[in-house]
């Protein structure tokens, strides 16, 4: 049945659903990826698609910016709609000089500012992490593939403008290699809730190197990650 903020019933909705920030994104994967893919929805212009690869049923969702926005589309696509596999292909700010723009990371796990896990009521500091055969998996495709790829620690914050400009370095200290603003929200829901997630992301800045890429370049033109996360159907 329909949610708040997903138009669909269940069966719209394929096992696997891959989630990219930006709905745009959403669309360009669709229209360049899928086959006979059909919009299953357009709630607050939130983007979602089924369609077809190599013959096997595959969604593709937009989530929006943030923790809060992305738990609730991830919550509900759990919960609401039976999915398995979600798989999140975004990109990230690097934090070490040594990824480049362009380059892929597996966030084997991710850290947070955010209080998120406060939700789960434990009684300590969760780690977040990847579910290992997706991990395993695209790791193994990039590497039969000739794809460079940094597989590590993440953050994903709640405050893309912070005022203290020395918060990433400290980060990097730890060898937490790139950041984002969604990751840790998914990794909680899907262990939560015994189903696989991941995280494939795409280096658009660099913080260390003060590279950049533009809004355009980030819509369309990260192909490398949305093929890995279409090689785990």
């Amino acid at each position: 049945m329909s949610t708040p903020h997903i138009d669909a019933v269940k069966g719209d909705i394929a096992d696997t659903v891959l989630l990219p920030g930006d709905p745009l994104r959403a669309k360009f994967i669709a229209d360049n990826f899928l086959e006979n893919a059909v919009c299953f929805n357009q709630v607050r212009n939130m983007l979602g698609y089924t369609g077809e690869r190599n013959g096997k049923r595959v969604s593709v969702m937009g989530t929006g910016m943030g923790i809060p926005s992305h738990a609730i589309y991830t919550h509900e696509l759990i919960h609401n709609f039976e999915v398995k596999n979600l798989i999140r292909v975004g990109s990230c700010g690097a934090y070490v000089p040594e990824l480049k723009l362009y380059d892929i990371v597996l966030a084997q796990g991710a850290c947070t500012d955010s209080n998120y896990a406060r939700n789960f009521n434990l009684p300590g500091t969760y780690a977040a992490l990847a579910s290992w055969d997706l991990l395993y998996r695209a790791y193994n495709y990039c590497q039969e593939h000739d794809i460079e790829v940094s597989v590590g620690n993440i953050l994903s914050s709640d405050i893309f403008y912070n005022l203290d400009d020395s918060v990433w370095r400290r980060w990097a200290r730890m060898r937490v290699i790139a950041v984002e603003m969604e990751c840790y929200a998914l990794y909680c829901n899907a262990a939560s809730a015994g189903v696989n997630a991941l995280t494939i992301l795409t280096v658009s800045d660099n913080l260390s190197t003060g590279e950049l890429t533009t809004p355009e370049e980030r819509e369309s033109g990260f192909a490398k990650m949305v093929e890995i996360a279409l090689s785990l159907l």
